[in-house]
């Protein structure tokens, strides 16, 4: 199964992606989780130490590994190799906590006109490989944009998952990544409703989004946040989170038993 998560900034996408995560591998599932949000903090959402997480380099952020691979010049005025050797970086680089297997991926830093450059070319293809050739639970946690997922992966995810909390501008940006992912041919899109105080949150969400693709809901909870200050796992707070956690994961294997 490979899911894509995405939202807008600060909606708990994040912690979606580090609950999905734990719980497929509590399944004992192959999980793959990728970072490929520039904040970087799916791995404390995934429950790993902050001196190993502090270890990590974004794969986007390895310049030198870039060059190596698609046989690029210092100063990038040469052709170089557009579909370098990748598979063996999952196992060089990849950090392990609870069954969960955490790759850093990181994004490259664009210029108005895009870039065609090494680091781009290694993600690109690296992508490509972890959502096309493997067969982990893959769950991408992506930032607000779908840069990563061109139209070479795109029909390589099985759902994207959009998560929204109870806000119009939260909603617009639900909106935008729908319309992006249909132009680049991502299959399925589902919601997650995060931060979901009271009744009238539910009742604004209700309304917002189709009845039919909504996954399940996360409740605003200050045992989140609380784990978030100390870079603990919201997956090991147990109680209704995790309940919640678990009802999403139901509703996945039931859309896609076979993966």
């Amino acid at each position: 199964m490979k899911l894509a998560i995405t939202g807008k900034g600060g909606v708990g996408k994040t912690t979606l992606a580090g609950l999905l995560a734990r719980a497929y591998a509590a399944r004992r599932r192959p999980v793959l989780a990728i970072d490929a949000d520039p904040d970087a903090n799916l791995a404390s959402a995934v429950g790993v130490p902050a001196d190993q997480a502090a270890s990590m380099t974004p794969i986007a952020k390895m310049k030198d590994l870039a060059k190596e691979r698609t046989g690029a010049a210092a100063d990038y005025g040469s052709l170089f190799i557009l579909n370098p050797q990748v598979d063996d970086l999952p196992g060089r680089f990849v950090v392990e906590h609870k069954g969960v297997r955490l790759l850093a991926m990181g994004t490259v830093e664009q210029g108005g006109s895009g870039c065609v450059c090494p680091e781009h070319t290694l993600v690109r293809s690296l992508m490509k490989h972890l959502l096309v050739e493997r067969g982990d639970v893959v769950i991408l946690d992506m930032e607000a944009g779908i840069e990563h997922l061109g139209r070479a992966t795109a029909q390589s995810v099985d759902l994207l998952i959009v998560v929204v909390e109870p806000g119009q501008r939260s909603v617009q940006t639900a909106r935008q990544i729908e319309r992006l992912a249909a132009d680049i041919g991502i299959p399925a899109i589902a919601y997650v409703a995060s931060k979901v105080a009271d009744d009238g949150d539910r009742a604004f969400l209700a309304a917002a989004l189709p009845a039919d693709r909504l996954l399940g809901t996360l409740s605003f909870s200050e045992a989140i946040r609380d784990t978030d200050r100390r870079g603990r796992s919201p997956y090991d707070i147990g109680g209704l989170v995790l309940d919640e956690a678990m009802a999403i994961v139901e509703r996945l294997d039931a859309m896609f038993p076979d993966k």
